[in-house]
């Protein structure tokens, strides 16, 4: 689905808009962040020159490129880190540094396909964190694949459940939580309880249906 959204598949049925518009080519305002950050970051190129790699399309000039690069950075929690090469950060450090990239190119939309699923749950929670304060301070729409009931409900301000391939919309549910969220407190919120468990039943009836059409 993802790779339909940014243009690089065709559906195979449908058609795909964002804005209104027919996608048919990876569209200029969009970023994407992959699951792999190992492999999404060039090891050769510091974590300042991976970040403003893109920009060049924006026909940045350097001096532009390296501020963007900065403010970025900043906004991740990375401040200081620009002269270090990724295989000098650990795995949390190396997404936020793949999100600044994303961040730095300022897209309307950013894709997330299971951004957190290779990262520890501590790590993962302050990821967690960071994409509310992004969704909070751009004006940017983030679709984001995970697999994690909580983090769909806790991030989220819809949760799209899909069936197994071919894949179709199961339920789409709206979430309504306080704000800001917090890790703790969202969590025991009775609204964050009884999503998390309509979701689970959702998902669960999912699994449990592919699983009787064996």
């Amino acid at each position: 689905m993802l790779r339909s959204i940014a243009g690089l598949i065709k559906p195979t049925g449908g058609t795909i808009r964002i804005g209104g518009v027919p996608v048919t080519r990876t569209p200029d305002n969009l970023a994407v962040v992959f699951q792999d950050y190992s492999r999404s970051l060039f090891p050769w190129m510091s974590v300042a020159d991976n970040v403003a790699l893109p920009l060049r399309r924006r026909g940045m000039n350097a001096k532009q490129r390296r501020q963007a690069a900065a403010e970025a950075l900043e906004q991740v929690g990375l401040a200081g880190a620009e002269g270090k090469y990724p295989w000098e950060l650990s795995g949390g450090m190396q997404q936020r540094a793949s999100i600044a990239r994303a961040l730095a190119y300022r897209p309307s939309l950013m894709l997330m396909d299971e951004p957190f699923g290779s990262v520890d749950a501590q790590t993962r929670e302050d990821l967690e964190d960071l994409v509310l304060r992004v969704r909070g301070t751009h004006n940017m729409t983030i679709l984001l694949i995970t697999h994690d009931i909580d983090e769909s409900v806790y991030v989220g301000d819809r949760v799209v459940v899909l069936s197994k391939a071919p894949a179709t919309v199961v339920k789409e549910l709206r979430v309504d939580l306080p704000a800001p969220r917090e890790q703790i407190a969202t969590r025991e919120h009775p609204a964050f309880v009884h999503l998390r468990a309509e979701v689970g039943r959702l998902v669960r009836g999912r699994v449990n249906e592919a699983a009787g059409t064996r």
